[in-house]
């Protein structure tokens, strides 16, 4: 939009077709015709979810917090027996109930509310519930995207994950609860992607680097119960690992120390995304390092589209890792110039049935 004496110019989008699109005529002629109507209507409803995504998202907070899918599991509803039980007035637990039905976590039928489908997929999926919690650290960073994206705030969600500043030192122990919880909890559902997709056949030991309470390494002990395997992350959070005697435990910062040798197969599972680029080249460096001749490295986590943009990795994953101020959501183009530089070769991106939960890469020490 340009200024011409006071008056904002209209605005005139480039091409033919966002021309059109932009015209209210022509939204207007759409509507009338049966062939672009369905269209016109896909494309106003997909407008409308954009605009209202964040109140679809802090409804599933509510219903989170208020235990309304466990409840429901128990049986049928109303929303006077749920508000009465709940301290919520029975009308505004009418209206989150029926945005619960609309986003296909409930089902109605009559007066009462029903667990859905969905919503009992949402309660068997390990975690899910603290991770919507978690989010309302991210919201708060969120209130004022535009001073966000300028780097006017200070996210607090910069300060929900210490390590990635490089704390080596002993972690507050409520802090590295926390942190182990969330990442157990999460890696739950990472590892059970990647492991359908990526096999560990022919490997003698495997190091998970960055590895958390060990979640991606009890998920490869029950595929691979003959695989030595190893843990490398920060002494607090090794201490808190739950694995089998076993399973080798290594405390230590990949950014101060060598890694472990020995392995034939290490895991990144989540790391370098949470990680500048200089950051993630000293990393490779060390894993090239640690592995012998034939040795391979796993990179699992969720990739950008790169030239292809993909709605989840690209917003979602992207904003968390700006809000996080030290790494960011990287396609599997950049991932493998990274690993090339490294020394890395024969680098081969594998796909996985739900790429927003992890994308593998995996590549060979020759």
């Amino acid at each position: 939009m340009t200024q011409q004496d006071g008056h904002v110019a209209p605005l005139r989008p480039a091409g033919l077709i966002n021309r059109l699109a932009a015209s209210p005529r022509f939204q207007a002629f759409a509507a009338r015709v049966p062939v672009l109507r369905s269209i016109a209507r896909r494309e106003g409803a997909a407008l409308f979810d954009l605009m209202q995504g964040f109140v679809s998202s802090q409804m599933l907070v509510a219903l989170v917090e208020l235990r309304v899918l466990h409840l429901l599991a128990d049986g049928p509803a109303t929303p006077d027996a749920l508000g009465a039980r709940l301290n919520v007035p029975p009308d505004r637990m009418a209206v989150l109930l029926q945005a619960g039905a609309a986003m296909r976590l409930l089902r109605r039928k009559g007066a009462r509310f029903h667990l859905a489908q969905r919503g009992a997929a949402f309660l068997g999926v390990a975690g899910l519930e603290d991770m919507v919690r978690h989010h309302a650290v991210l919201y708060g960073d969120l209130a004022d995207p535009v001073a966000f994206l300028r780097g006017e705030t200070v996210p607090a969600l910069a300060n929900f994950w210490p390590y990635v500043f490089g704390a080596s030192g002993p972690m507050d122990p409520e802090v590295s609860a926390r942190y182990s919880r969330l990442m157990a909890d999460s890696q739950t559902i990472v590892a059970a992607e990647a492991l359908a997709s990526v096999s560990l056949k022919g490997a003698s030991q495997l190091l998970d680097v960055g590895g958390g309470t060990g979640a991606f390494l009890r998920a490869v002990r029950a595929r691979y119960p003959a695989l030595d395997l190893a843990l490398f992350d920060l002494p607090d959070v090794v201490a808190l690992a739950d694995l089998p005697e076993n399973v080798a435990r290594h405390g230590g910062s990949f950014r101060d120390d060598a890694l472990p040798q020995g392995a034939d197969a290490i895991s990144l599972v989540r790391v370098l995304y949470d990680h500048s680029d200089d950051t993630v080249r000293a990393l490779l460096a060390k894993v090239f390092a640690a592995l012998p001749a034939g040795g391979k490295v796993l990179v699992i986590e969720p990739m950008s589209g790169g030239a292809r943009p993909d709605r989840h990795t690209d917003v979602y994953f992207a904003v968390y890792t700006l809000a996080m101020q030290t790494g960011r959501t990287r396609s599997a183009q950049e991932i493998g110039v990274l690993l090339r530089n490294a020394g890395f070769a024969n680098i081969r991106p594998i796909a996985t049935r739900r790429p927003y939960v992890a994308a593998v890469i995996v590549a060979q020490k020759l």
